[in-house]
């Protein structure tokens, strides 16, 4: 194996392991540092791929159970094999690391195997093992953010690692935290026949995506049979022999109450990991909140380490990650890499899904943008009343003078395929006149798309 490199990324998820790849591609000798015996990250191995495996399964057992009748098919007996269901999991996580491998081998990218630990500039050690290299790219991730009173064991009280591995049905599931990440999980074991409450901190669910789409998602989880308790903070939560009980408070302070629960899941959020990696030693700066600091190429205050990621500033998705590891190895290899942060969708994969890209109505506002909104509810989608599947809406916002797009927002079937057709359109600098004057097959959900761009204009045709 060699012992020197052009590049060596630390860290194989989505953002190390498409870095690498594409500084291969442009010819950079490149390898990548991975502690886990399989490659793909949080992402591949407890994150995005296995909650999207469960999510799917988990629909499908709510659909044999309760939906199929709707169309005229009669399931009787209808049950769960919970085994079975983990089992494909396993099974879809193994053939996308398996994948990443193979991509690796394709492309001749070298991984390093073991915990990687930056000890100067240009030099990496590895299983005790220093390789010399041009260039690091710190791409080491997240995990899950703690929380003061709540001790995580991973079987009682779990973070998402140990929601996606339980071994049967709690019989009340408590959320902490009303983010994509609680909502979703929260989704699979309400499918399944948990009870489920979701405690969040804040007046609302989905913080960071726009509030009508908050709204809106409340109430549709809440015809589904979610509880939820907004405004409200968890201060403790004690095990016994019965399960967890949890001590929660009202957010502005007040008087405490206990809920009990079979399985707590902790889903506040996740912080940057750089734990071991040497950056203090090194001298690279890091801001209030732990996050790698970077220029706007990705470079750190030392020369020749760079950083993307869940790891620096910005929202924690794989395919931002992506953006960033793709940019970072042009720009090493000579190029004008670039990443559009206004154009990067965000999805919460709950069913109906909820999709945003672009700028919110609250931020609009916040900035003093004039705008105008165009929104189109499923219920009017032929497509929609077909599948019987119309909770919900299309609302794309517009610039009021140029009727540039500056967000789109959906909530309904299928929102995270339907939010790419916006992201382009905001890539490409569209106006929503373009989008309404673009051809949409009919029927289908994508109609919905393009009239809440004609209703910008006030002339949507089918409401």
């Amino acid at each position: 194996m060699p012992d020197s490199f052009d590049l060596i990324v630390i860290g194989s998820g989505p953002g190390g392991y498409v870095c690498a790849i594409r500084a291969a591609q442009l010819g950079l000798k490149t390898a990548c540092v991975e502690k886990r015996a399989t490659l793909g990250g949080t992402c591949l191995n407890i994150g995005c791929i296995p909650s999207k495996a469960l999510l799917q399964s988990s629909e499908n057992f709510e659909e044999a159970a309760h939906k199929l009748a709707d169309h005229g098919v009669i399931v009787d007996g209808v049950k769960l094999d919970l085994a079975k269901m983990q089992a494909r999991k396993g099974e879809v996580v193994s053939a996308n690391v398996k994948g990443v491998e193979f991509l690796f081998r394709k492309n001749k990218v070298t991984w390093l195997k073991g915990a990687g630990r930056i000890t100067a500039p240009g030099q990496v050690e590895v299983n005790g093992e220093t390789y010399s290299t041009k260039a690091i790219v710190i791409a080491t991730g997240s995990d899950s953010t703690p929380l003061r009173g709540v001790e995580v064991d991973e079987k009682r009280v779990v973070t998402s690692t140990g929601a996606l591995e339980l071994d049967k049905v709690p019989g009340h599931l408590v959320v902490i935290g009303g983010g994509v990440i609680g909502l979703e999980l929260g989704s699979v074991w309400k499918r399944l026949g948990a009870q489920v409450t979701v405690i969040e901190f804040l007046d609302r669910l989905i913080p960071g995506m726009d509030a009508e789409l908050a709204k809106q998602a409340e109430r549709t989880f809440g015809k589904q049979g979610m509880k939820f308790r907004l405004k409200s903070k968890v201060t403790a939560a004690k095990q016994d022999a019965d399960g967890v009980t949890l001590t929660v408070e009202p957010a502005a302070g007040g008087a405490a109450e206990e809920i009990k629960a079979d399985v707590v899941l902790l889903a506040i959020g996740r912080r940057p990991y750089i734990e071991g990696l040497g950056l203090q030693e090194v001298g690279v700066a890091l801001d209030e909140r732990g996050r790698v600091v970077t220029d706007g190429h990705f470079a750190t205050n030392i020369p020749g380490i760079y950083a993307i990621g869940d790891c620096i500033a910005g929202a924690m998705l794989a395919h931002k990650a992506e953006e960033e590891g793709v940019a970072v190895a042009e720009i090493l290899a000579g190029q004008a890499g670039h990443v559009n942060y206004g154009a990067i969708p965000g999805v919460v994969y709950t069913w109906p899904e909820i999709a945003s890209v672009g700028a919110t109505e609250e931020e609009l506002k916040a900035q003093g943008t004039a705008y105008k909104v165009g929104k189109f509810p499923f219920t009017a989608n032929g497509r929609a009343r077909a599948m019987n599947d119309t909770d919900g809406f299309v609302k794309i916002l517009a610039d009021a003078k140029s009727d540039k797009v500056l967000g789109a927002h959906i909530i309904g079937p299928d929102a995270g395929t339907l939010i790419a057709e916006m992201a382009l359109a905001i890539e490409f600098g569209a106006s929503a006149e373009d989008v309404a004057r673009t051809s949409h097959a009919h029927p289908t959900l994508n109609e919905a798309v393009k009239e809440a761009a004609l209703a910008a204009d006030g002339r949507a045709l089918h409401i």
